[in-house]
């Protein structure tokens, strides 16, 4: 006896095909990230130790500079994974004592979370009297300390929500939410074991 055609079950089986490809897919864009992500892990775990601060927070800002990519030049200057300027570098290198230093160093992976983390370090201690430091910190890597000089005025000089509402370019506001967001992201994966 022959099967009738059934446009409904054909539709199913359609529909399961693709919802199974999509979650291959996903799986294995999440592999790459994640295998990209690890490769310098050590660097970033190095430079958080070494200038106290929180490697997620390293690693998202890592991951919005320049995905991860070692050899990210800016449009501004900013070279390697932190996409660190020449003037930011240099004040890394003479705190270090390293004469020799040249900005082209900063596309060794270890040399930019460096100088990028001791630059980050500086900011973070700057703006310690907020009850969150971290986005004042944040927007003064993006944007420069004469903007947040702008922004944090009255209740925002303290109040990290409010200073954030007053963040005067897009690009910067949207700069510190999602390193945020990528922090709490790592955070949340470092509870199953990931990170």
């Amino acid at each position: 006896m022959a099967r009738r055609y059934n446009p409904a079950v054909k539709r199913r089986r359609l529909i399961f095909i693709f919802a199974l490809l999509a979650v291959i897919a996903a799986a294995t864009w999440l592999w790459r990230e994640e295998r990209l992500e690890q490769r310098y892990l050590p660097q970033i775990r190095a430079a958080a130790k070494r200038y106290g601060v929180d490697p997620l927070l390293v690693k998202a800002i890592v991951w919005r500079e320049s995905r991860f990519n070692s050899k990210a030049r800016g449009t501004s200057g900013e070279i390697g994974l932190m996409q660190i300027q020449e003037i930011a570098a240099q004040e890394w290198a003479d705190a270090e004592h390293n004469p020799s230093f040249k900005h082209e160093h900063c596309f060794d992976p270890g040399t930019n979370t460096l100088a990028a983390t001791f630059y980050l370090s500086k900011l973070l201690k700057r703006y310690a009297p907020a009850d969150n430091p971290v986005p004042y910190a944040l927007a003064d890597y993006n944007a420069g300390r004469g903007n947040v000089l702008k922004w944090n005025t009255g209740v925002a000089a303290t109040n990290s929500e409010a200073f954030i509402g007053q963040i005067g370019f897009p690009g910067t506001k949207a700069y510190v939410k999602s390193v945020m967001r990528r922090q709490e992201l790592y955070s949340f994966l470092g509870r199953f074991g990931w990170n």
